[in-house]
C-alpha cells in the first residue's frame, strides 16, 4: 500500500468532543499510522452532548474500531461502556473507547497512565519520590480526579486544593468511596488543603500538579503560579498545561533548580493504550514525535 493512502479495510478510529477542533488527537495519531505505514485514518468527530449515545453507537455500526473521548463527554462514556476498566471505574470517566467484535464496549481512563509515564520519561523516580512526601494537586475537575487516582494506586498520599473548597471535599469524598468500592481496601489517604495555603508550598511536599487551566495561554490566569519560596530542593513540578510549553509555573521551578515537568508529555503518553487497541502495534514517544507535535501546536499559535 502506497504510504498516506487508505483503502476499504481501512482501520478507523476517531476522538468524540464538543469542540474538538482543538484536539492535537488526529495530528498524532495519523502521524504514528504514517510513519508506521497503517493502512487507517483517525478523525476529527464533534458532537454535541444530547447525540454522544447516538454518535457512539453509530460509530460502532459504521465498523469503527473504537475513539477517544475528550470534554465534556468522559462522564458520559462512563455510563455508556460494558466493560470499565479499573482506572475508570475510579476515577468515573472514561477517554478510550474499544469496540468488541461482540458488540461489547470496552471503556479505559488512559490520562493518569499518560501522567505517570511522562514523569517516568523525564526521568523520575516514582518509588524514590513517594518516599518523599506527598502529592498536592491543584484543581478538583476530570484531570485531578484521573491524576490522583493513578497517584493512589502508586501508594501516594495525595492532597487536593480547589478554589471552590467544596469541590475538593466533593472529590475526595468520590474518590475515597470508588478506592474502597472498587479495590476493597480501606480509603486511601487522601485529604484537602485550603487553595490560599498553595501560595507557599511547604517543604515537605514531594510532587506539585497543576490539574488546571491556569498558566494556559488565553485561559482566566496566564501569569498565575503558586510561591514555590519554601519548597524543597528535590520537589518535581508538574504542569498539564502544555500552551505554553513552559508556563509560570514550570519556568519558576527551573529557576529554582527543580525538575520541571510540561504537559505535553502526557498529552503524547495518555494516547498510547488506544493506538495499540485499534491499529495492533505499539507506539513510543520518541524526539521526533514530539517535534512533530510540537510543529503542529506552533501553527495553533
Amino acid at each position: 500500500m502506497k504510504r498516506g493512502r487508505i483503502t476499504g479495510q481501512a482501520k478507523l478510529a476517531g476522538v468524540l468532543g464538543h469542540p474538538v477542533s482543538h484536539s492535537l488527537s488526529p495530528v498524532l495519531h495519523n502521524y504514528w499510522l504514517e510513519q508506521r505505514n497503517i493502512d487507517g485514518a483517525y478523525v476529527p468527530l464533534p458532537v454535541r452532548p444530547e447525540q454522544f449515545a447516538i454518535a457512539v453507537r453509530g460509530l460502532q455500526a459504521a465498523g469503527f474500531r473504537g475513539a477517544n473521548v475528550t470534554i465534556p463527554h468522559k462522564e458520559a462514556a462512563f455510563a455508556l461502556v460494558d466493560e470499565p476498566d479499573l482506572a475508570a471505574r475510579l476515577s468515573g470517566s472514561v477517554n478510550t473507547l474499544v469496540f468488541s467484535e461482540d458488540g461489547r464496549i470496552q471503556g479505559s481512563s488512559t490520562d493518569g497512565f499518560g501522567f505517570l509515564e511522562s514523569l517516568t520519561a523525564d526521568g523520575v523516580d516514582l518509588t524514590h519520590l513517594r518516599q518523599q512526601g506527598p502529592a498536592l494537586l491543584f484543581g478538583a475537575g476530570g484531570a485531578a480526579r484521573s491524576i490522583a487516582t493513578a497517584l493512589l494506586e502508586q501508594g501516594f498520599s495525595v492532597i487536593i486544593s480547589n478554589r471552590t473548597e467544596p469541590r475538593a471535599h466533593a472529590l475526595v469524598k468520590d474518590l475515597s468511596q470508588a478506592w474502597e468500592e472498587h479495590t476493597g481496601n480501606s480509603a486511601p489517604d487522601l485529604s484537602v488543603q485550603p487553595w490560599a495555603t498553595p501560595e507557599s508550598v511547604s517543604g515537605d511536599i514531594s510532587l506539585l500538579v497543576n490539574t488546571t487551566s491556569l498558566g494556559m495561554s488565553g485561559g482566566p490566569d496566564t501569569a498565575w503560579m503558586p510561591d514555590l519560596a519554601h519548597a524543597s530542593e528535590n520537589l518535581v513540578v508538574c504542569d498539564i498545561v502544555y500552551i505554553p510549553r513552559e508556563t509560570p509555573l514550570l519556568k519558576a521551578a527551573t529557576q529554582r533548580g527543580l525538575v520541571a515537568v510540561g504537559g505535553l508529555g502526557m498529552l503524547l503518553h495518555q494516547a498510547r493504550p488506544g493506538f495499540r487497541a485499534w491499529f495492533g502495534t505499539e507506539t513510543t514517544v520518541d524526539a521526533a514525535t514530539i517535534d512533530y507535535v510540537s510543529d503542529a501546536l506552533k501553527c495553533r499559535a
